[in-house]
């Protein structure tokens, strides 16, 4: 990590796996709407570079209007995660539950 920087990772496996185009897609907006970030990407996971004064919400919200902007917001969710090596964001498939009612 570099002076004045932290770095956070999205984990977009879920999202991949529905289409591969929407990862290349996220990291553009991504890479648009906040163009002081640097992203890279490994497998299913991008890793981010941010000043520190960027907050992480900053980073989620842009994700979320990225899923509104696509008509994924009823599919895919970000959910924060934080292990001991790093920190950042999941783009997790929401779980559908269907009730029938009698």
């Amino acid at each position: 990590m570099s002076d004045g920087n932290k770095s956070f990772t999205i984990n977009v496996k879920d999202l991949s796996f529905k289409s591969e185009q929407h990862v290349l897609d996220l990291i553009r907006f991504l890479s648009e709407a906040l163009p002081q970030v640097i992203f890279n990407r490994t497998g299913n996971d991008i890793s981010v570079e941010m000043p520190n004064k960027l907050s992480k919400r900053a980073l989620k919200l842009r994700i979320k209007k990225f899923l509104h902007k696509k008509g994924l917001y009823n599919d895919f969710r970000p959910i924060s995660y934080k292990t001991t090596e790093n920190e950042g964001y999941i783009v997790k498939e929401k779980k559908i539950i269907e009730l029938s009612y009698y």
